[in-house]
């Protein structure tokens, strides 16, 4: 069994849905075809609806053609009803005045190229505070509807302050833009924003993860996430000309706030992507699907890293983005200035950058605990 299939509870149209993630294979695109799943575009899955029957019907139809990941779902089937309903299960549908405002509002977000990621989360964000003021028209709505909003809906039902503050950015957005009627989102308490350290890997560990794949195309993307800095997205949307071998330059472009950057590629990546380029042969994208000029899937991705991860029998919940940050705080050990790190990275504030700071272990040791002098 050469592929893995990864199982999710998703919402789809207000429903909730299994999603089923795996790299194109016609074969297993025949099967899931056969039980009633449907492709989303935007989740970039096939999915069917959640009920414990289609549930079996996936679970027989597809054991032993592939290696079944159920974690995520079997996780998120198990949260407390309280945290796990969705809003089809407790706010009433959309109104039609809503739903063409939204649809007018998504429009308008294109237009100014808002990130596909962000347009998605605002027009979920501003589709359920709309339902659940459904009784409401869009002008009758004020400053106290987000107020009953955030206290009787994502406060009351422990929902993250990440969604909190997506909601207030979408209000804000959507009122500026559409209705035209400024809606003062200050009048709820912003959560204030959660500083979690980076997760970073030693040098061994990274240089495991790198060896671990038999595939080249696959050790070859893992190498260059870590030396080069690289979001997931950012390796995904490579395309040959952005290697300048000759400068020893690697172009990233159009990235995270539509910045194109640059960064260092050595002699030795430069080779293994030879190596694999011989082998391999892309069209458009560096690293392409298993068809020709198809762009290498996300959950592809982190299939080569969880299966990577595991081989090296390494046991932390090991995410592409370590791989980042791990480069980071590598290069600040190594004596890196602080500011070329961020150039880099390509992080808008020095701030950001500021973080690896107080993970890096070359600063971190030296400091002698009062202990020792007792």
């Amino acid at each position: 069994m050469t592929s893995t299939i990864i199982l999710k509870a998703i919402v789809k149209d207000d429903k909730k849905c299994i999603g089923i993630y795996f790299p194109y294979d016609k074969a297993l695109i025949e099967k899931v075809k056969s039980v009633g799943a449907v492709w989303s575009k935007n989740l970039r899955c096939w999915y069917l609806e959640n009920t414990k029957q289609n549930f079996n019907l996936v679970y027989e139809t597809l054991k032993g053609l592939a290696w079944l990941d159920m974690t995520e779902l079997k996780n998120q089937q198990n949260m407390p009803d309280k945290i796990q309903k969705q809003a089809s299960d407790t706010l009433p549908p959309l109104s039609q005045e809503a739903a063409d405002q939204i649809q007018l509002f998504e429009q308008w977000m294109k237009s100014k190229r808002y990130s596909i990621n962000t347009i998605k989360t605002y027009t979920e964000a501003i589709r359920i505070f709309f339902r659940y003021h459904a009784s409401k028209s869009l002008a009758e709505i004020t400053e106290q509807d987000l107020i009953e909003f955030n206290n009787q809906y994502i406060l009351k039902n422990q929902y993250s302050s990440s969604f909190q503050n997506q909601v207030v950015n979408a209000v804000k957005l959507f009122y500026g833009r559409i209705v035209k009627r400024q809606l003062n989102p200050e009048v709820i308490h912003r959560p204030r924003r959660e500083k979690k350290l980076p997760n970073v890997l030693s040098k061994e560990e990274i240089k495991a993860i790198i060896v671990a794949p038999a595939n080249v195309k696959h050790r070859a993307m893992l190498s260059l996430i870590y030396a080069c800095g690289l979001r997931r997205s950012e390796l995904l949307n490579l395309k040959l000309q952005d290697i300048d071998s000759k400068r020893h330059l690697l172009i990233i472009r159009n990235a995270k706030g539509r910045k194109d950057r640059v960064v260092p590629i050595s002699d030795k990546l430069i080779e293994m992507l030879r190596e694999y380029y011989k082998m391999y042969k892309p069209q458009m994208w560096l690293f392409e699907g298993q068809n020709r000029g198809e762009q290498y899937s996300e959950q592809s991705l982190q299939s080569v890293l969880k299966h990577a991860v595991a081989k090296c029998n390494i046991q932390k919940p090991v995410t592409l983005h370590w791989l980042r940050h791990s480069y980071a705080t590598h290069l600040l050990e190594s004596g890196t200035d602080l500011r070329f790190i961020q150039e880099l990275l390509g992080h808008k504030s020095s701030k950001t950058t500021e973080i690896y700071t107080h993970v890096t272990e070359k600063s971190i040791q030296k400091i002698q605990s009062p202990f020792d002098s007792l």
